[in-house]
């Protein structure tokens, strides 16, 4: 592990020595900035984020955390006694640092998922539609009639655009909570 204190670390992120603070980092199992300002926070993330391509994920509880959290690819912000504001600037608020396996390997799995599924819907919706407009075109001898009121549309959209994501917001679970917390490289 690396434990590297605000001193030494606003010296680790001056420009001529971040490459080998980072490469010393990445041997590391862990790294722990301690006594470090809101500022040297979020430049180690950007650090890691934009040298290495990783993904990165912020988790803090207060408002030293703020700065972090917004760099971050991920912010997770913890309620506790040192106020709201990380929570108010995080894309996701647990209430104890032991909820974050849970979000993490269940609920992060769960809504990649979703999401992916999402989007391969969207296409295929949109597809179709815009399928259905060109092929009446022929039809209708490329005139610029419209062959969908207004409000056909609306309920269209307002149909296949809701219902499935709340349906699939509520039933799709493609592997249960317990396996994914018992194997976490389901999480790949």
């Amino acid at each position: 592990g690396l434990v590297i204190d605000g001193r030494t670390l606003a010296y680790a992120l001056e420009p001529t020595l971040e490459d080998k603070f980072l490469a010393l980092a990445k041997r590391c199992r862990s790294v722990l900035c301690c006594r470090s300002t809101p500022l040297q926070k979020s430049m180690v993330v950007k650090l890691v984020r934009d040298k290495l391509k990783a993904m990165t994920l912020a988790i803090g509880d207060g408002a030293n955390d703020v700065s972090m959290i917004q760099v971050a690819d991920v912010g997770v912000g913890i309620s506790g006694q040192e106020g709201m504001q990380a929570v108010m600037a995080s894309d996701f608020a647990i209430p104890r640092f032991r909820h974050l396996e849970k979000l993490l390997l269940v609920h992060g799995h769960w809504c990649y998922s979703r999401l992916a599924n999402m989007v391969l819907y969207f296409f295929y919706k949109n597809a179709m539609f815009v399928a259905l407009l060109f092929w009446y075109q022929f039809y209708c001898g490329f005139s610029g009639s419209s062959m969908i009121d207004q409000w056909y549309l609306i309920f269209f959209n307002l149909l296949f655009s809701s219902l499935p994501q709340l349906i699939t917001g509520v039933l799709d679970k493609d592997v249960p909570a317990e396996v994914l917390i018992a194997v976490p490289q389901l999480y790949k």
